[in-house]
């Protein structure tokens, strides 16, 4: 491990960056050292947007993945090298495009939830669901979780190494409990394949898509679909904006605020300023050909 590796690592580390986050840093500066054929101490900022120019036309890289290469170039230029640079002007990130999910209909979720054939894999995804999890979290419960006094759910260490409480439905508890009874998991709630492991989130997006073959909705189908749906079917039940928020784990309102935007019985209980026109607008009278008069 070279000296500089090594002294960004400890910079990561003595900031609690989360092990995932080290790795996707650590592996972006490597490639463009490798891109570069230098060591990144020895280059500058035309190296750098030379390299951004790259990934942009050559790769043809997501503006999703830039923004992971952008912020690992930062971090190693600006705390580990400690450069005085304006890193906006320096090593700018690109624009992310504002997308909308495409949301299940309640039908659609219990459509594909039946779809789901290993009794496992449904109980977790129905968990995502019920509970408005990221994959991730859902398979890092424990049995320990599960507070049935309370009704409440723990996750611990979410995105962002935060810890909440979300809803645990009546529903989702008979469900746990005939999964326990079948299973008896020790500490995991879903344990994987090796032993004192939890099952891996690979295996969970496997199942859904052999679910989402079988069902048979035309809609793209992910774990993720799921939190989605969670947020957008309470939305559409009257719950509060600040409130699923809080369920969902997002640091700014305006990450849950976008589910605004496709609760369709909020969009579509709105009137038309044409509907509150006083009087009805008249169809357009269509001219009288002169050979018919």
């Amino acid at each position: 491990m070279t000296p500089l590796r090594q002294r960004m690592l400890e910079d990561m580390q003595v900031r609690n960056l989360s092990p995932l986050t080290q790795r996707a840093y650590i592996e972006h500066v490597s490639r463009f050292a490798r891109h570069v054929g230098q060591s990144p101490t020895a280059l500058g900022p035309e190296e750098i947007r030379a390299y951004q120019v790259y990934l942009t036309n050559e790769r043809q890289l997501a503006p999703a993945s830039i923004v992971v290469a952008v912020a690992a170039l930062r971090f190693l230029y600006t705390v580990t090298l400690q450069k005085p640079w304006s890193v906006g002007a320096v090593i700018p990130a690109p624009k992310m495009p504002q997308t909308l999910p495409i949301v299940l209909s309640p039908a659609e979720v219990v459509q594909f939830l039946e779809s789901v054939k290993i009794p496992n894999q449904r109980v977790i995804l129905t968990t995502c669901y019920a509970a408005g999890l990221r994959v991730s979290e859902a398979v890092h419960l424990t049995t320990s979780a599960i507070d049935s006094q309370r009704m409440v759910l723990r996750v611990e260490q979410g995105k962002g190494q935060k810890d909440r409480y979300v809803m645990l439905s009546p529903k989702l508890l008979e469900i746990l409990r005939d999964w326990w009874r079948v299973r008896r998991p020790r500490h995991w709630l879903f344990p994987g394949d090796r032993p004192g492991c939890p099952m891996t989130t690979r295996t969970v997006d496997r199942a859904c898509q052999q679910a989402h073959q079988r069902c048979g909705i035309p809609k793209p189908i992910t774990p993720h679909s799921l939190r989605h749906a969670f947020a957008v079917h309470l939305l559409e039940a009257g719950t509060d904006i600040r409130t699923i928020q809080l369920l969902l784990g997002h640091r700014s309102l305006a990450t849950t605020a976008r589910y605004l935007c496709v609760a369709t019985t909020r969009v579509c209980a709105t009137a038309s300023p044409l509907d509150l026109l006083p009087r009805p607008v008249a169809p357009a009278s269509q001219p009288v050909s002169p050979a018919v008069r």
